[in-house]
């Protein structure tokens, strides 16, 4: 293991700073940042930040932060905590397709809470959230696959690290102090994938960015950690991943232009299927009664992840691409409401999806599919999907992001505040007072 890997990053993220991003990263950030404060006001509403404000209230401090879409204020370690729970709850937020880390989640809950209480411009925070997004991805890239094939949810685990990171760069630190902050960040990971279709896969993200803030934090007052977190025979690449790749570490590109945004509301892995189903519904105006099987070919991830083939939730209905390839027929679209309980139990999905049969096909990419459907008649329709929309290759551009965030925050806040907070993250690095995003997003 090369030394000082941990000094090495501590060093890249203390040196970052907004003037030396190109714009296509500045505007790949405001993408991001208005991508996640949408997922998080949609998210707002769910009963999973129902339950969990219920149950921590009791125990929250000052008023010092926003939890978007609602109007409860709370101290700035549990808005990162609840915040990041709501913007991952719909799993409509962005992903990084090669590692399956969701990017914004863990890091932009924490710096969005410190800029309300320790006032940062808009320039610090979108430099924030570059530097802690490059971080996680660094780790992330150097255990892919072997970490997340060991059962780990990368986004928790990993977004630890974004989190303290980001929140150490607006905090100020310096080189020895973020040391010690990713040191922090190592000794709590945070993410299982046996909790997928679970509350508690939201709570990964909304953790890692509560932990990695308190990393910071301590790490600021000087509180101690090894400096050797990440390389050390004992450290976090050699107890939590079999494998490493170390080049990832060395890698001067930015990989941010590399995050991808979800047109639909379950895990990416399922979204050339859906894509497939939708193309071949549209291109023969396919009705569930005219359909005898739907066969689809996917990447091996995608049975590793969402091979729930009868789902009782919506939560457990993002992680079934039995019930993707279904809801896409039957309803012709795939947002919020598709993953909803009342869907996912509704008779006519639930007789589609046992008409559906998923193979492995390891020639596939992660972002690719054949969906066949066999009709009634015996007529045999197919297509290849290979670079779904929201993809990389084929993205989701600014206005769809827009009307994508309208649809999430217009149920939840006025049009004109819709519309104001949408200004507003376009226009984030031209802020003087970077909470102004967060409190624009309150409920009143």
């Amino acid at each position: 293991m090369p030394e000082e890997l941990t000094r090495r990053l501590a060093r890249f993220i203390v040196a970052s700073g907004f003037e030396n991003l190109p714009e296509p990263v500045r505007h790949e950030a405001r993408r991001t940042l208005l991508n996640w404060v949408g997922c998080a006001i949609g998210g707002s509403q769910h009963e999973t930040m129902t339950k969990a404000i219920a149950a921590l209230a009791p125990f929250f401090g000052p008023g010092q932060a926003t939890l978007l879409g609602r109007g409860e204020r709370t101290d700035i370690l549990h808005a990162a905590l609840l915040n990041g729970i709501s913007s991952h709850v719909l799993d409509f937020d962005d992903t990084h397709i090669e590692t399956a880390i969701h990017l914004a989640a863990p890091v932009a809950p924490a710096i969005l809470a410190l800029a309300e209480h320790r006032p940062a411009n808009g320039r610090e925070l979108i430099n924030a959230l570059v530097v802690g997004i490059e971080t996680e991805l660094r780790i992330g890239m150097a255990v892919t696959p072997a970490h997340y094939k060991a059962g780990w949810h990368i986004t928790g685990t990993v977004g630890v690290f974004g989190s303290a990171a980001a929140a150490g760069r607006l905090l100020g630190l310096n080189e020895q102090q973020m040391c010690w902050a990713l040191g922090l960040a190592a000794a709590q990971p945070v993410g299982l994938q046996e909790m997928f279709g679970s509350m508690t896969k939201s709570f990964h993200p909304g953790r890692a960015a509560q932990n990695g803030m308190t990393a910071a934090l301590l790490a600021g007052a000087g509180y101690t950690a090894s400096e050797r977190a990440l390389e050390a025979k004992r450290g976090w690449l050699n107890v939590l991943s079999s494998a490493c790749n170390h080049a990832a570490f060395a890698d001067a590109g930015w990989e941010i232009l590399n995050n991808s945004y979800k047109p639909f509301a379950c895990g990416l892995v399922v979204h050339p299927v859906i894509d497939g189903c939708l193309r071949l519904r549209n291109r023969n105006g396919l009705a569930a009664e005219m359909i005898d099987r739907i066969e689809v070919a996917v990447h091996p991830r995608v049975l590793d992840v969402t091979a729930i083939a009868d789902p009782k939730t919506g939560l457990e209905g993002k992680f079934s691409v039995n019930h993707a390839a279904a809801v896409a027929i039957v309803e012709g679209a795939a947002g919020e409401r598709q993953f909803s309980d009342e869907i996912v139990r509704a008779p006519a999905i639930v007789a589609l999806r046992r008409r559906v049969f998923a193979t492995i096909d390891p020639s596939l990419g992660k972002a690719q599919a054949r969906v066949t459907i066999l009709l009634k008649t015996g007529e045999r329709l197919a297509v290849f999907v290979e670079h779904a929309i929201g993809s990389v290759e084929n993205p989701m551009s600014d206005a769809m992001l827009e009307d994508k965030f309208r649809g999430l925050s217009e149920a939840i806040l006025s049009s004109g505040t819709t519309r104001r907070i949408i200004d507003l993250c376009w226009g984030a690095d031209r802020l003087a007072d970077a909470g102004e995003i967060a409190r624009s997003a309150g409920r009143s």
